[in-house]
């Protein structure tokens, strides 16, 4: 979700204006991919290299999302809606950790469609964890080397449970994976938007996901 921070200065506006309007665009994509029968959607809302930005936007967008976690948790169980959060919740406010497992508790039934959040994520991060943990039980004796494969290095990973993307949107014309979930996007198509993310509508979404199916998908293997 690129683009809030120049979308609002050129429009004369400091970036929290662009970050609210982009909790809008959030709001229409969730609801969009809902009615359209997607299952999983996975939003990188705040990476780890953004602690590095000035810190009143930081404070102003963890502001944002304790009212987004506050406002919308009934709104998400009433329209069958699971929240679930990814990266690393220990640079969190104890606070915002509290909403989040109180977002994800109150959401876990829900089968609609799951809303995966990328918060303080860094694919880089999550990987070099997931390979410390299968040394150390190795280490430990309680597992074999020669026993470590792809799946079994992807049930470490923060989204051990949820299916590798079919299909990555990034918006204001940015080309580029930017640290995210480079695992899991091993044969993801991937459809860049010239919008900014808080111009994004149900109509950009819906044209990602045409371009998608007109895509050939070998995984690999040659052409028919």
């Amino acid at each position: 979700m690129d683009g809030n921070r120049r979308w609002a200065r050129s429009r004369g506006m400091p970036p929290a204006y662009g970050h609210r309007r982009g909790a809008d665009a959030v709001r229409r994509t969730v609801e969009a991919c809902a009615k359209a029968g997607v299952r999983y959607l996975t939003l990188f809302a705040f990476s780890s290299e953004n602690w590095r930005r000035p810190a009143l936007e930081v404070g102003e967008l963890m502001d944002l999302l304790r009212a987004y976690l506050s406002r919308e948790i009934k709104e998400l169980c009433r329209n069958g809606i699971r929240l679930r959060v990814i990266g690393d919740r220990s640079g969190l406010a104890p606070d915002i950790r509290n909403l989040i497992e109180e977002a994800e508790e109150r959401s876990r039934r829900n089968e609609r469609i799951v809303v995966v959040i990328a918060l303080n994520y860094g694919s880089r991060i999550e990987i070099a964890r997931a390979a410390r943990a299968l040394a150390v039980e190795a280490q430990a004796g309680r597992l074999d080397p020669s026993a470590i494969d792809e799946a079994l290095f992807s049930a470490r990973l923060e989204t051990a449970g949820i299916p590798d993307p079919d299909l990555l949107i990034r918006t204001s014309g940015e080309q580029r994976i930017s640290n995210f979930l480079l695992w899991q996007l091993a044969y993801t198509e991937l459809v860049f938007v010239p919008v900014s993310w808080p111009e994004f509508s149900e109509r950009h979404l819906l044209e990602a996901i045409d371009e998608f199916h007109r895509r050939d998908r070998r995984y690999g293997a040659s052409a028919g």
